[in-house]
């Protein structure tokens, strides 16, 4: 596991302990960050028009398209590190 793996993973367990809830907008970017680090691309159909939580999940991460796994992954732990910190 390389040093940004392992940081990530740590960030991911990180972000349940934050000293205070994020706000809903940052909220989406973590959730955006993390599956773009963890899975990639944005992938199967959007979610329909009455699931408003799911569609913005997925707006937020099919945002990142095309964004390399390392960088969402750096972006990530970066947030996570500001969090914590207020």
């Amino acid at each position: 596991m390389t040093d940004l793996e392992s940081a990530f993973a740590q960030a991911a367990r990180d972000v349940h302990a934050l000293p205070v809830r994020p706000d809903n907008s940052t909220l989406l970017q973590l959730y955006a960050l993390y599956k773009q680090g963890s899975e990639g691309d944005v992938s199967g159909p959007e979610p329909g028009f009455f699931d408003f939580v799911g569609t913005a999940k997925y707006k937020a991460w099919s945002e990142l398209a095309g964004t390399p796994r390392d960088e969402a992954r750096q972006r990530y732990v970066d947030l996570v590190a500001r969090l914590q910190h207020g």
